[in-house]
């Protein structure tokens, strides 16, 4: 099987143009077919901000109401991702900005209310692999925003993550899948004050040991769960960073396994 890459770069990149020039550049080099997906929450955050609507936010998870939905499709679809692929042609990767409803891509159902009231937040139910695939084999590279829709006309806000391992999942019919999820930390850490204590190698049991010693806590852990997830559906494996795992000469980072 041909081997795939999916990559998941989140605010911080995106807010620094800097840190997005010098990701860019290592994502073009990057060898072999790949897709790149995006957030984009904190410019979200600051453009709503501007324009007087308050942004509400639960447990760190964005409610979004029809205005928020509005300036999420503007920001995310529109401002962050035409960004990125305009810069992506300048480094010769013929990129194509996509939300989850261009050729049917991602469908979702919007969240059904249980304690909270989300909104138009979508989960995903369906990836189009094989229209994904036709981009892929076109030699285009898929650029995805954090947007889906549910097959009536509604878009949905849709977590990145969530989209990043969907995908791997989908595409992973038709090729060898890895996903790298970009952050600002080195990776998972033994250590949290200590930004040099990097886990290299995490797999099932490693976890189990990890959580009971109380080392991966709060946030980390639904993360990993969502990784080991998306490795028991197909997926062969994720890695978990700062955008220089994307060199060869870096092997400072964390590779999830079964």
């Amino acid at each position: 099987m041909e081997k795939l890459s999916i990559i998941k770069i989140g605010g911080n990149i995106i807010e620094d143009e800097t840190s997005l020039n010098s990701f860019l550049k290592l994502f073009s080099k990057l060898e072999g077919k790949k897709i790149l997906v995006h957030g984009g929450g904190k410019r979200a955050t600051h453009i709503s901000s501007k324009l007087g609507i308050e942004s509400k936010l639960i447990n760190g998870r964005r409610i979004t109401d029809k205005e928020t939905l509005e300036v999420i499709t503007m920001v995310y679809g529109g401002l962050v991702n035409k960004n990125i692929v305009a810069k992506l042609q300048a480094l010769q990767i013929d990129a194509i900005g996509l939300t989850g409803a261009d050729i049917n891509s991602i469908q979702s159902e919007k969240r059904p209310v249980k304690e909270i009231d989300f909104g138009f937040v979508g989960d995903v139910k369906k990836v189009a692999s094989n229209s994904i695939d036709k981009l892929i084999k076109a030699d285009f590279t898929p650029v995805f925003c954090a947007i889906t829709h549910d097959g009536n006309g509604q878009l949905l806000n849709t977590n990145a993550d969530t989209i990043a391992s969907t995908i791997a999942v989908g595409m992973s019919k038709i090729y060898e899948t890895s996903i790298y999820y970009c952050f600002e930390l080195n990776g998972v850490l033994s250590d949290f004050n200590d930004k040099n204590s990097v886990i290299k190698q995490i797999d099932s049991e490693t976890y189990q040991k990890l959580l009971k010693d109380n080392i991966i806590t709060d946030g980390m852990i639904p993360k990993i769960d969502n990784c080991f997830d998306a490795l028991n559906n197909g997926v062969s494996k994720v890695h978990i960073g700062n955008t220089a795992m994307l060199t060869k000469e870096n092997e400072n980072f964390t590779t999830i396994t079964l």
